[in-house]
């Protein structure tokens, strides 16, 4: 796959799930929370509403750099890059939803809101194209074989 292809394989992926662990390295050593990942650039951007006043948000202040990890039934993404505060409060309303307003009720104006913008520097994917039969034929394969599990891998610069 060109490193294009990988990009946008990577960003689609990303683009279906919606949650990720989001790893810090503050002062206090590295440390994982889960984030709802609100949108994904094709440019490998990625966007999360979170509040101000949260460990990760004062790790993020103090040492930009971050990695994230998301999980489905039958693909897997690992990424790292910079994350950055952003106040942005006609951002924060074009991605705000109920689900954000859950761990924020103040609605956008409140605030302790905050968007996290996070530019991807590198990723890499494992994906199982077919879903959970193909992963089961797979397991079965390599069962049988002895071959390795079979999935789409890819690696790219961002």
């Amino acid at each position: 796959m060109t490193d294009t292809a990988d990009q946008k394989q990577l960003v689609d992926l990303i683009g279906d799930i919606p949650i990720a662990m989001l790893t810090t390295f503050g002062p206090e050593g590295p440390r994982s929370v889960p984030m709802a990942r609100q949108e994904v650039e094709p440019t490998a951007e990625l966007w999360f509403i979170t509040a101000r006043d949260t460990e990760h948000t004062r790790a993020v202040a103090q040492e930009p750099r971050v990695s994230l990890t998301f999980s489905a039934r039958d693909s897997w993404v690992a990424v790292y890059g910079r994350a950055a505060v952003v106040d942005d409060l006609a951002k924060l309303k074009e991605l705000w939803n109920t689900f954000a307003e859950a761990w924020l009720p103040g609605g956008p104006e409140d605030p302790n809101a905050v968007l996290l913008r996070v530019d991807l520097d590198h990723g890499e994917y494992w994906d199982t194209p077919g879903g959970k039969v193909a992963s089961l034929i797979s397991f079965a394969k390599t069962k049988l074989t002895g071959d390795t599990y079979d999935a789409d891998h890819g690696e790219v610069d961002l």
